[in-house]
């Protein structure tokens, strides 16, 4: 991947933004005229330490931050309430309202993007300083791919909204369509804009960044909510089937009051279900981005030299097998248990059974993986990088925060197996079950902050590569290079001698200065040399391997995760159909402990996955 970044484009930007290209600048070429003035306005006598100016600076730019954050969550409160009130029928509050709510905030937002684009259109000559680590292009074409099914979404809903139209509000049709837009725009600025770092107007755009992530965290919820309201109907309808007349039912309806108008309405509203995992997985991955760009804003950048980060399928096919097998039995896994579950108790139960048995395997393979790598880890002496780097900080934030949901949902059951009086036979699989899940986030987690932390090997410009050759009788038979060594010639070669390998032995080609003819110096009786040599290679494949083994394991990691991101996402949740649970917590509070721990689950395996491919690429 071809990174943008130059060390001298703020002083470009600076020179074209109205500053003094002849006056020398006594502050970094990071940062801008705005604020070398108000610093000089506020810098006391002569005598006065530097620091004390500095800090005096940066109270603007630190209050914009605390004003625009705070402006971000109370927007997000006010919907997040609108939600929750048209949720529970709450009076005076319809589906019509929170949509306009929500279409104001896109609207606000595509409205700050189209200034940001133009206004960067405009300066598009000026270098600007870029984040390397953020906006991977892996990323990028993962939101592109969340976005277009997303798109086939919104038209599933603009179908839905011509069939019944007769009964719907006006907002209903509207809301697909400006989602639409919106989304065509959002990927389009990630795309151009992610790596950026705003040193221009910086309070006006740190309030137009936290709106736009904000407005995309309110997107997910309401996706989250239509989502957990279709699949507690269905759980619901499937206790029904089952007869459980001892947990009060009511199905929580709000299907339009007519009838449709086209014969493709049932299509349209099973379908968008289906569709629903991947737009809610878009907002979350674009709020995230958008989040690393709000907090690159006025950050003065240390340049190092970035690796190029490239996927090579070449050397994970191990993994890669495993990985396939896990998500094959993942799709066959589900398919039966959609089909079997609510069926009848005996059905319901061997569902039950199998996917407990299918996860448990699946969990003690990626724990045994996880400590295989850590393991790895400890063997290695490499330094941990501990420089600023916002995206890097928001993966492990975010590793660890989503992975709490999953942990609440496997404490909640181990207590309820615990306390319950009754158990049934399949109850007893859910104990090893949410044993695993606890442990195997743990390890996952670690391995996946350890690597992201560890510093990329860094190859020495002294150190040059010697071609082995394989000579018979005097004769070469080969000069294909078929093995690499690493050699430190530097003395060697500025006398102008340049070291072969001749059967084994080192020989020491010298140039002569007359006629131009070698001479070949034989060093077979240096047993020392030849020795070093040995332990070079071994010492190389030894490093090969272990990377090898590295890139399985995180190809396999990578393929697990999206297996296990498949169950939840597509309704195959036994944490609703097991019973014991409601049982023991009640129907209704053990209800809303899922669903306000499954979103973050969910997403826990996404990003794992995601995570996991950048190791990959890394290792």
């Amino acid at each position: 991947m071809v990174e943008d970044n130059a060390d001298t484009g703020s002083s470009s930007g600076e020179k074209s933004c109205g500053g003094w290209p002849d006056q020398p600048q006594p502050y970094p070429s990071s940062r801008q005229p705005e604020e070398w003035v108000m610093e000089k306005s506020v810098q006391g006598p002569p005598g006065q330490p530097r620091g004390s100016r500095l800090v005096g600076g940066s109270y603007p730019q630190k209050n914009a931050e605390i004003l625009s954050s705070q402006y971000g969550i109370n927007l997000f409160l006010a919907g997040l309430l609108l939600m929750f009130a048209w949720a529970v029928h709450a009076v005076g509050i319809r589906k019509q309202d929170l949509l306009s709510y929500l279409i104001t905030i896109m609207l606000i937002q595509l409205l700050w993007m189209l200034w940001y684009i133009s206004r960067s259109y405009s300066q598009r000559r000026l270098i600007q300083e870029k984040d390397t680590h953020a906006g991977a292009r892996w990323l990028k074409c993962g939101i592109t791919l969340f976005a277009v099914i997303t798109l086939i979404l919104d038209s599933f809903k603009i179908g839905y909204f011509i069939g019944f139209s007769n009964c719907l509000s006006a907002t209903e049709g509207i809301f697909p369509v400006t989602h639409a837009m919106h989304t065509l725009l959002q990927v389009y600025f990630l795309w151009c804009h992610a790596k950026d770092i705003i040193q221009s107007f910086k309070t006006l755009e740190r309030f137009g960044v936290i709106h736009s992530v904000f407005t995309n965290l309110l997107l997910w919820t309401n996706g989250v909510l239509t989502e957990s309201k279709h699949q507690l109907n269905e759980h619901k309808e499937r206790l029904i089937t089952l007869g459980f007349g001892n947990i009060t039912i009511v199905l929580d309806d709000h299907a339009p009051q007519c009838n449709c108008t086209t014969t493709l309405c049932s299509i349209f509203s099973q379908g968008m279900y289906y569709l629903y995992p991947f737009n809610i997985e878009y907002h979350i991955l674009a709020s995230t981005m958008l989040y690393v760009l709000w907090k690159n804003i006025g950050r003065k950048v240390e340049h190092h030299h970035q690796h190029k980060i490239l996927f090579k399928f070449h050397g994970i096919t191990v993994g890669t097998i495993f990985g396939l097998i896990v998500l094959i039995s993942t799709i066959a896994v589900v398919v039966v248990y959609l089909i079997q579950i609510g069926r009848s108790k005996i059905k319901s139960e061997l569902a039950l059974t199998m996917f407990y048995l299918y996860a448990i395997s699946v969990l003690a393979l990626m724990c045994a993986a996880g400590i295989v790598a850590l393991l790895i880890y400890r063997l290695e002496e490499r330094s941990m990088d501990n420089s600023k780097n916002p995206a890097r900080k928001l993966d492990a934030d975010l590793l660890v925060g989503t992975a709490s949901g999953s942990w609440l949902l496997s404490w909640g059951s181990i207590l309820a197996i615990i306390c319950a009086q009754a158990h049934p036979k399949y109850t007893w699989y859910n104990l090893p079950y949410s044993i695993l899940v606890i442990i195997e986030k743990y390890i996952q987690n670690l391995f996946i902050i350890e690597s992201i932390h560890r510093e990329q090997e860094k190859v020495n410009d002294d150190i040059k590569t010697l071609r082995i050759v394989t000579v018979s009788s005097g004769s070469t038979l080969s000069l294909t290079p078929s093995h690499k060594e690493i050699y430190n010639g530097a003395a060697d070669m500025d006398n102008g001698k340049f070291p072969y390998m001749f059967n084994g032995n080192i020989y020491m080609r010298e140039r002569s200065g007359g006629d131009g003819s070698d001479e070949v110096r034989s060093q077979a009786s240096s047993p020392v040399t030849h020795s070093t040599s040995d332990f070079s290679l071994y010492s190389q494949n030894s490093v090969n391997n272990k990377r090898r083994i590295l890139k399985n394991i995180a190809a396999f990691l990578f393929l697990c995760n999206l297996s296990l991101w498949i169950p939840p996402a597509f309704g195959c949740r036994p944490e609703y159909d097991n019973g014991l649970e409601e049982i023991v917590f009640g129907f209704e509070p053990w209800i809303i402990v899922v669903n306000l721990a499954m979103p973050f689950s969910i997403f826990y395996r996404m990003h794992s996955a995601a995570s996991l491919f950048e190791v990959n690429c890394k290792t």
